[in-house]
């Protein structure tokens, strides 16, 4: 799995594409500042995303998904600024609120999840034991190449 798969990916990458698409339009393309930020704040979602779960530990993943759930809060808040300086109608202001309000939770309930789980991530996976019909079979082949020496297993 890539974390091109993780839906709370998907979902910040709608986001970031409706931020930006609401950015380009009428008083909202003059305020650089806000426009920049809000754009950033909302890369930032989808990218504390990717880098935790990159990460391949579940408490590095943690720590990123609340810097994740930060940053969607963040956005929720530039909106309001959007909002109350008649750059987005409300109309357009509410669904992507509410946009950000799901994809918070849905962080939130990852990281509960990851918290609760015995799991602790691909990078502490111990490494593939060997079956007995390998064993088997690496001893035949040794016993083959060497005849007449002991074989010790390794």
């Amino acid at each position: 799995m890539h974390f091109e798969d993780l839906e709370i990916w998907k979902a910040a990458r709608v986001l970031t594409n409706k931020v930006y698409e609401i950015t380009k339009e009428g008083a909202f393309v003059k305020d650089y500042s806000l426009r920049d930020q809000i754009r950033r704040a909302s890369v930032s979602i989808m990218s504390n995303v990717a880098e935790g779960y990159e990460r391949g530990g579940n408490q590095e993943l943690i720590q990123f998904l609340s810097i994740a759930k930060g940053s969607c809060g963040e956005v929720r808040c530039q909106l309001y600024i959007a909002g109350d300086q008649g750059y987005i109608s409300l109309k357009d202001l509410n669904p992507i609120i509410e946009q950000c309000k799901r994809i918070s939770i849905m962080i939130n309930n990852f990281m509960e999840h990851l918290k609760g789980s015995q799991y602790k991530g691909s990078k502490y996976k111990l490494p593939r034991q060997k079956s007995i019909k390998e064993i088997v079979d690496e001893i035949v082949n040794r016993v083959k190449s060497n005849p007449g020496q002991a074989t010790k297993l390794s």
